[in-house]
C-alpha cells in the first residue's frame, strides 16, 4: 500500500472516529497525539487482531480493543502485575468498527499514584489553579452541584491538580466539577460514597458516581467492573482517579452506565440498591479471597452473603482452633463451607432471616428456618465420618453464632466492616471441649469484627468495661495463620486479666483484638500498611458505633435490628499499633455520631492524659518494684542494682520505667534492653547518658555502641542484610576498654538463638519484662530462666507487659524463690489513669480541662501512687504470713474486690437516689481526683456522671477500700453487734 492510500486511510479512520466517538475522548486524548495517530493509521488492523496497543510506557498504557462483556476486566485480569492506577479512561464507539461486527472500546491507564510527602510538598510550595479553570468549575457547581460546599472548592482542586494536572486541564468544567464534589461527599459521608442519576446523553444510560477513602491497593478496579459485569451494566465511558491529599488517598471513580437487558440503574430503583450494596461490600470482600472466586464468580452466591460466609470461616476457626488447632485449621473451616453451598446458603439465609430490617413475619419465618438449619446440620452426613464430625462442629458453631448475636450492622449501608454483637452464652453451647483451655470466668459481652483484611474480638468482663484497642500487623501467611489460630484465647485472657487489673476502678475488664492481614504488602509498599491499619481501625469503629451508638437503649441505626436493648457505655484505650492520629479521630467520630461516652469512648486523647507523656503505667510498675525489691532488701533509690527489661526505650512502659528509674536510682545498672529493632547486653550496665539521649524519643536500634563497657553488645534485628539467598544480622560488640568496636554478621539461627537467650540467661536483680509479646515464658521453656547452679537469672520480675509469661510458668518460677507479681497487680495504673480521663470528659468541658489539665493529672498520679503502693503492701503482707505464690495472691486480692464490686453495684442500681446521699456522696467525691474533690465548682457536677457511672464508682470504691484498708475480723465483730442491737 503507497503512503497516499496509507493517509488516505487514516483520513478515513479519523473522520470515523470523529463521527462515532463522544468529543469527550478526543479532550481526554489531546496529550496523546502518537497514540491517536497509530488508532488512525491502523485502525483496520482490528477486523482480525483482538488488541492495538497505542501506548505501553512505564507510566502509561492505552489500548483499543473490542467492546465486548468483560472486555475491561479481562484486561486487567491478563496482566495482574499491573502498576497501581493513578487514572483511566474508558471510552467507545457508537456504532461498530468498520469491517468487524464489533464496537470500539479505548481503555488509558496511568500509574502515576502520588505519596503524601508529594501532595505535602505541592501544599507547601503553594498551588495556582488557572483563574479561567476556576472560574468555569465554580460557574457549573453553581448550575448542577449547588449541594457542593463551595468554601472548599480552592482547596478541592488544589488536590486534583497536584495529582494530575493534565486531568484538570484537559477535562470538561462539569466533569471537574462532579469530581471534586464527589471528593466532597466521600469525606463528608466518612469515606465512602456512591451516587447514581440519570444522565443527559444517550437513552437509558445512568451516571455512577462512586468514591472511597483509602481504597484497596492492587485489583480494587477489577473488582468494581466484575460488579457492574455482574449486574449486566455495560461500561460506556469512564473516567478513574487515585488522588492524595496529603494524608490519605481516594479513588474516585465515574462511570457511564446501559443495561445490557432489562431497565437503567435509575435512582431508587431495584437495581441501583442492588449495585450500592454490591459496590459498598468491595469494602469487605477482598477479590483475593477464595469467597470471591468461588462464590461469587461463579454464580452460587451474590457478594455480601460471600462476605457473610467469610466472616462464617472466620468465626469458626477462631472459636475452635485455640482448643483444638489440627482438628480445626483455617483450610479445614473453609472446606466446610465450600464443599456444602447448599448448606450454606441455608445458614446465610437463616442469618437473614434474624436481622433484615425489611423482613416481615419473621418470628414465624425464623422458628421454621431454625428447626430446618437444626436438622440439617445434626444430621449431616457424608459418609466420611472424620470429615463429617469436624464439619458438623463447624456448622454448630456457626448455628451458635447466629442465634446468639443480638444485633449486627451487617444491613447498614457505606460500613467497611462487620460488628455482630453476642451472647456469651454461645460460649456454653460450644461445651468445654472448646472451652476448657480458658479461663472459668464467663464474659458479659462478646463482640465479633470482620474486615477485608482482617477480624477480631471486643471481649469485655462487665456492663460497663474498659480496654485497650491492639491491632496484631500480620507479615506473612504463616503469621496470619498462627496468630488467628490462637486469637480468641489471647484475647480472652488479656479481657480475663483486665477484669482483675480494673479492680480499683468503676470499670470492668474488657480488650480489643485485631489481625491484619499485611502478607501480601511488598517491604517496599511500608505506607500501605498505615493506611491499611487506619482504614481498618477507622472501618471497625464505625462498625462498633453502628451496634453500640443507642437512643434510650435501642440501636440508633434503622438498619440494625436489636434484640439487647440497652445502652452499653464501652471505653477503648491505646494499645499496640494504636496511633496518636488515630486517637483523635476515634474520639471526634464518637462525639459526631453522638455515642454516651462522646470523646469519652477513647483515652489518652489531646483532651486527655496520654499515657506515653506522663508514664502512668510506669508509676505503677516501678512503685512496685521499689516495694518488691525492698522486700528483698534492696532500696532502689540508695543502693546497687541491677535489672533487665524487655521493651524498647521508645516504648511507653519500658521507656517512661527507664526514665523514671534513671532519675530516682543512680546506682541502676540496666544489663539487658530488647526490643523489636535490637537488643542489648552490658555487663556494667547500659551507659545512662547514651540511654537518656534516645529514651522515649527512639528505638533500641539508635543507641550508641560507642557508650557499650567491655562485653557489652548490640544486636540489631533491623537493618539486616542479604548474602546470597542467606539472610544476616549485625552484631558489634565491645572488647575490651579503649579499642574498636568489633562488627560482626549472624546467620538467621546464630542471630534467633542469641537473641532468644537473653531473655532468660541475662543476670539481674530484677526482671521487668514491659514488652514483647504474650506467652513468651511458658511451661515448656520456663526453665531455661534458671542459671546452670538452678538459681533464678532474677529474685523479682515484675510484668509492665500483659500475660508475658504464662500461669503455670509464674507458679514453677516461685516455686524456685523468684517473686513474680503479675501484670493485673503491676500494670494496672495505665486503665486507672484511663478511667481518671474518662471522668474529666464527663464532668468538665474541654477548655476546662485544658486549662486545669496540670492540677488534674497530678492528682490522678498521687492516686496512682496509693493504689500501686496499696495493693503491694497487701500482697507481700499476705505473702509473709501464708507463703502462697504473690500471682496466687494477687488474683485473690482481685476476686475479692471484683466481688465486693459486683455486689454493690446491683445494691446501687436497685437505690440510685443513694448516690447523691450522705454518706455515700463522701465515699463518691473520695475516689475523684483532688481537683474535682477540692473545689466546690466541680464538686457540684456530681449530677453529671451518668447514674450508672455513679453506681459503679461507688461500688469501686467501696469494695476495693474493704480489702485494702479493712480488718475482716474487727469489721466482722462490728457486723455482729449492729446485728444484736438492730434485732435483739
Amino acid at each position: 500500500m503507497t503512503n497516499d492510500q496509507l493517509a488516505a486511510r487514516a483520513a478515513e479512520n479519523e473522520s470515523w472516529l470523529r463521527a462515532k466517538m463522544t468529543p469527550f475522548f478526543f479532550d481526554g486524548m489531546a496529550d496523546e497525539p502518537e497514540a491517536l495517530a497509530l488508532l488512525c493509521r491502523e485502525l483496520s488492523s482490528l477486523a482480525f487482531n483482538e488488541h492495538l496497543i497505542l501506548t505501553d510506557r512505564e507510566e502509561a498504557m492505552i489500548l483499543a480493543t473490542h467492546n465486548v462483556r468483560g472486555s475491561l476486566l479481562r484486561t486487567l485480569a491478563l496482566r495482574p502485575g499491573i502498576r497501581p492506577i493513578s487514572y483511566a479512561m474508558f471510552a467507545h464507539s457508537t456504532e461498530t468498527i468498520p469491517g468487524t461486527e464489533k464496537s470500539l472500546e479505548i481503555q488509558r491507564y496511568e500509574f502515576d499514584c502520588k505519596t503524601d510527602a508529594v501532595i505535602q510538598k505541592g501544599f507547601a510550595a503553594g498551588v495556582e489553579v488557572p483563574a479561567q479553570i476556576r472560574e468555569a468549575v465554580e460557574k457549573a457547581l453553581k448550575a448542577d452541584y449547588q449541594d457542593y460546599h463551595r468554601d472548599e472548592l480552592d482547596h478541592h482542586l488544589a488536590v486534583l491538580w497536584l495529582n494530575n494536572e493534565r486531568y484538570v486541564r484537559v477535562s470538561p468544567a462539569r466533569r471537574v466539577a462532579n469530581t471534586v464534589r464527589l471528593l466532597q461527599r466521600c469525606e463528608r459521608a466518612g469515606g465512602l460514597t456512591l451516587d447514581v442519576e440519570e444522565h443527559r446523553g444517550p437513552a437509558d444510560e445512568t451516571r455512577i458516581s462512586f468514591a472511597v477513602k483509602s481504597p484497596p491497593h492492587r485489583g480494587f478496579l477489577a473488582q468494581v467492573l466484575e460488579v457492574l459485569n455482574r449486574l449486566d451494566l455495560g461500561v460506556n465511558r469512564a473516567y478513574v482517579l487515585d488522588v492524595h491529599d496529603g494524608a490519605v488517598p481516594y479513588g474516585l471513580l465515574t462511570f457511564y452506565v446501559r443495561p445490557r437487558a432489562g431497565r437503567a440503574a435509575l435512582p431508587g430503583s431495584a437495581l441501583h440498591a442492588q449495585l450500592e450494596r454490591e459496590l459498598f461490600n468491595t469494602m469487605i470482600l477482598s477479590s483475593d479471597s477464595p469467597e470471591y472466586k468461588d462464590l461469587v464468580v461463579q454464580g452460587h452466591v451474590s457478594g455480601e452473603d460471600a462476605s457473610l460466609v467469610r466472616a462464617f470461616v472466620a468465626f469458626c476457626h477462631t472459636s475452635l482452633a485455640h482448643a483444638q488447632p489440627d482438628r480445626f485449621d483455617w483450610e479445614e473451616v473453609r472446606n466446610a463451607f465450600h464443599a456444602n453451598r447448599e448448606l450454606t446458603q441455608q445458614l446465610a439465609l437463616l442469618f437473614r432471616t434474624r436481622f433484615d430490617p425489611a423482613l416481615r413475619g419473621r418470628d414465624k419465618l425464623w422458628t421454621a428456618r431454625l428447626a430446618d438449619a437444626e436438622r440439617s446440620v445434626h444430621s449431616y452426613n457424608t459418609g466420611h465420618k472424620h470429615l463429617d464430625d469436624v464439619r458438623r462442629d463447624v456448622f454448630r458453631c456457626c448455628l451458635a453464632f447466629i442465634k446468639n448475636t443480638l444485633k449486627t450492622n451487617f444491613f447498614v449501608q457505606g460500613k467497611t466492616a462487620f460488628a455482630f454483637r453476642l451472647s456469651p452464652a454461645y460460649l456454653a453451647e460450644l461445651g468445654p471441649g472448646f472451652t476448657s483451655d480458658l479461663p472459668s470466668a464467663t464474659p458479659f459481652r462478646v463482640t465479633f469484627f470482620f474486615t477485608r483484611d482482617g477480624f477480631g474480638y471486643h471481649i469485655g468482663f462487665s456492663d460497663i468495661a474498659r480496654g485497650g484497642w491492639r491491632t496484631v500487623i500480620c507479615k506473612s501467611d504463616d503469621d496470619f495463620l498462627t496468630n488467628a489460630a490462637t486469637l480468641f484465647r489471647e484475647n480472652f485472657v488479656l479481657a480475663h486479666t483486665q477484669h482483675f487489673k480494673n479492680k480499683d476502678i468503676y470499670e470492668g475488664g474488657s480488650k480489643l483484638v485485631m489481625l491484619m492481614d499485611a502478607s501480601m504488602l511488598a517491604p517496599e509498599e511500608r505506607d500501605q500498611v498505615t493506611l491499611r491499619l487506619h482504614k481498618q481501625q477507622r472501618g471497625v469503629f464505625n462498625a462498633f458505633l453502628d451496634v453500640f451508638d443507642t437512643v434510650d437503649g435501642v440501636a440508633r441505626h434503622q438498619s440494625v435490628t436489636d434484640y439487647y436493648r440497652e445502652d452499653e457505655p464501652i471505653e477503648l484505650g491505646p494499645d499496640e499499633n494504636m496511633h496518636d492520629s488515630m486517637i483523635e479521630e476515634i474520639a471526634r467520630l464518637s462525639k459526631r455520631r453522638g455515642y454516651l461516652l462522646g470523646i469519652g469512648v477513647m483515652s489518652s486523647k489531646e483532651v486527655g492524659i496520654n499515657h506515653k507523656e506522663y508514664g502512668v503505667t510506669s508509676t505503677g510498675v516501678v512503685k512496685f518494684a521499689e516495694i518488691t525489691m525492698k522486700e528483698l532488701g534492696i532500696d532502689l533509690r540508695k543502693q546497687a542494682f541491677s535489672v533487665k527489661f524487655t521493651g524498647g526505650p521508645n516504648g511507653d512502659v519500658a521507656g517512661n520505667a527507664m526514665q523514671i528509674m534513671m532519675d530516682r536510682c543512680p546506682k541502676m545498672q540496666i544489663r539487658m534492653i530488647l526490643d523489636g529493632t535490637a537488643a542489648l547486653f552490658d555487663p556494667a550496665g547500659a551507659d545512662h547518658a547514651a540511654l537518656r539521649a534516645i529514651v522515649l524519643k527512639e528505638d533500641l536500634h539508635a543507641f550508641n555502641p560507642k557508650a557499650l563497657h567491655p562485653g557489652g553488645f548490640l544486636l540489631y534485628r533491623s537493618g539486616s542484610k542479604k548474602d546470597g539467598l542467606r539472610e544476616q544480622f549485625k552484631k558489634v560488640t565491645r572488647l575490651a576498654a579503649n579499642k574498636p568496636l568489633h562488627e560482626e554478621w549472624l546467620s538467621t539461627d546464630d542471630f534467633s538463638r542469641l537473641f532468644g537467650e537473653l531473655v532468660f540467661t541475662v543476670q539481674a536483680d530484677l526482671f521487668i519484662p514491659a514488652g514483647g509479646r504474650p506467652e513468651t515464658i511458658d511451661l515448656d521453656n520456663w526453665q531455661r530462666f534458671l542459671l546452670p547452679d538452678g538459681t533464678p537469672s532474677s529474685k523479682a520480675i515484675i510484668e509492665g507487659a500483659n500475660s508475658f509469661i504464662t500461669p503455670a510458668a509464674r507458679l514453677e518460677l516461685q516455686k524456685r524463690g523468684v517473686i513474680v507479681m503479675r501484670d493485673a497487680s503491676a500494670n494496672k495504673c495505665g486503665v486507672i489513669s484511663s478511667s481518671y480521663e474518662i471522668i474529666a470528659n464527663l464532668m468538665l468541658s474541654e477548655e476546662e480541662f485544658l486549662k486545669a489539665k496540670k492540677k488534674y493529672v497530678q492528682g490522678v498520679l498521687q492516686i496512682l501512687e496509693k493504689r500501686a503502693s496499696d495493693e503491694a503492701q497487701l500482697i507481700l503482707g499476705r505473702w509473709r504470713k501464708t507463703g502462697r505464690p504473690c500471682t496466687e495472691l494477687s488474683d485473690a486480692v482481685s476476686g475479692e474486690i471484683n466481688g465486693h464490686k459486683a455486689r454493690l453495684f446491683a445494691f446501687f442500681q436497685a437505690r440510685p437516689a443513694l448516690c447523691l446521699q450522705e454518706p455515700f456522696r463522701r465515699a463518691l467525691l473520695a475516689h475523684l481526683p483532688a481537683l474535682l474533690r477540692e473545689d466546690p465548682k466541680f464538686r457540684r457536677r456530681l449530677e453529671r456522671l451518668p447514674q450508672k457511672y455513679r453506681s459503679a464508682i461507688l461500688a469501686a470504691e467501696i469494695g476495693s477500700s474493704m480489702i485494702y484498708r479493712g480488718r475482716s475480723e474487727e469489721e466482722y465483730e462490728d457486723a455482729v453487734k449492729q446485728h444484736i442491737e438492730r434485732h435483739f
